[in-house]
């Protein structure tokens, strides 16, 4: 399927309705400035991710207690840890962050949380996205107001959300991309000459074609010669692939949009599945696939940005995180503080950052929840102003309203 027949399929929907489909897309209008061009990718992954089984305290004492069977054992055991610090570690599904952190390019973030402190996904996701310390208190996102803040020449549209829907981090009045893979099969060489037709008697739709049509093709560039992913073992099987294709392609489509000097330095983009109420696993399991998946992904941003990585950072967030105890359909349930990770070539990593403030039951957050010490926000700041430059005043007075008493985390990106 070539990219002028996906992208007319597309462009037929906006026109007049002929087809049905989930993409839009718009292409950047001004070219970055030379030099250095810092990217920055967020992934927000929805459904709050347990910090304690992504990034196990194994050296906390009270730690095996409370996680039972799904406790991690140290580095060097079967199925241990990955070996990070000491005391800490990686998931043994995270092998590609784990190879990461020995190069210097993953910086682990443990016990912080958002200003948020229920446990509702939607309103968690919301103050996590609103950037500031209330639900529904704005209706933009951080990372879009801090797009406006940009120093230097940069695209008139320095950002891209992919998925179905922008979301709210993403929105507000900066001018920002949007792509989403199509579900349907392309049309008949007909239909396409039609189309073709249609647009060249409009002008402004005929610009849109054209924009539309680089931008669809930065993100399919290269696809065609990528490996495809082995058939599914089974029925079982089929929905883990097709959403594991789903992801590639995701990850693909980024990388095209952040290689070209024209094009956007951010990009968003979400993953879901990490509210493991039951059957959570282990060193194996439901989140082990989940974190599989996410490694992966990661390890092929890596391959498909090429030189760009070293200017890149990749943020990955979520809302809250878990219990630390096992409940008792062996799960987690929602809960406070959780780890998060920032990775890339433009990363000052090897290091896990966190002021630990332990399991015993006289330590945790409402006597059930790994208490936060780090607010993630200083975290964002620090990213903003290290990594694309921002100002303080802009964190402190407009992306992050009100928040001049929380100082950036400093010292996350490479000198």
């Amino acid at each position: 399927m070539s990219t002028r027949r996906q992208f007319l399929t597309h462009a037929a929907s906006a026109a007049g309705g002929l087809f049905c489909t989930t993409r839009l897309a718009f292409a950047g209008a001004t070219a970055a400035s030379g030099g250095r061009r810092p990217r920055l990718v967020l992934i927000v992954m929805r459904g709050a991710l347990d910090g304690l089984a992504a990034v196990p305290p194994y050296g906390d004492r009270d730690y095996a207690a409370l996680r039972g069977e799904a406790a991690l054992h140290a580095p060097g055991a079967p199925g241990g840890a990955l070996a990070l610090d000491g005391f800490f570690g990686l998931h043994p599904a995270l092998e590609f962050l784990g190879q990461s952190y020995r190069a210097r390019e993953l910086l682990v973030l443990h016990a912080l949380a958002s200003p948020y402190r229920e446990r509702s996904h939607f309103d968690g996701q919301d103050v996590l996205e609103n950037g500031t310390p209330r639900p529904h208190a704005l209706q933009s996102g951080w990372l879009n107001r801090a797009l406006a803040h940009l120093p230097g020449a940069h695209p008139r549209e320095a950002g891209v959300a992919l998925g179905q829907n922008v979301p709210l981090v993403m929105r507000g009045p900066a001018a920002v991309t949007s792509w989403s893979p199509s579900k349907l099969a392309a049309p008949d060489e007909d239909t396409l000459a039609r189309l073709t037709d249609l647009y060249a008697g409009d002008a402004l739709l005929a610009q849109r074609l054209a924009d539309g049509l680089a931008a669809d093709a930065i993100a399919a560039e290269d696809g065609a010669g990528m490996t495809p992913l082995p058939p599914a073992a089974g029925d079982a099987a089929r929905p883990r692939a097709a959403h594991s294709a789903r992801y590639a392609e995701t990850v693909r489509a980024a990388a095209g949009f952040l290689r070209q000097e024209d094009g956007p330095q951010v990009a968003v983009f979400d993953t879901s599945g990490w509210d493991t109420h039951a059957n959570e696993g282990g060193a194996q399991g439901q989140l082990a696939t989940r974190l599989a998946g996410l490694d992966a992904a990661l390890a092929s941003l890596r391959q498909e940005l090429g030189a760009a990585w070293g200017d890149t950072a990749v943020l990955a967030i979520t809302e809250f995180g878990r219990t630390a105890a096992i409940n008792g359909t062996r799960g987690t349930d929602h809960g406070t503080a959780t780890a998060a990770f920032l990775i890339g070539g433009a990363v000052a990593g090897g290091r896990v950052l966190a002021d630990w403030p332990g399991l015993a039951p006289r330590q945790l957050y409402q006597g059930r929840d790994l208490a936060p010490t780090l607010d993630l926000r200083a975290v964002l700041k620090g990213v903003l102003a290290g990594h694309l430059g921002v100002s303080t005043r802009a964190l402190d007075e407009e992306v992050f309203p009100d928040s001049a008493r929380l100082r950036p985390l400093a010292g996350l990106m490479r000198a």
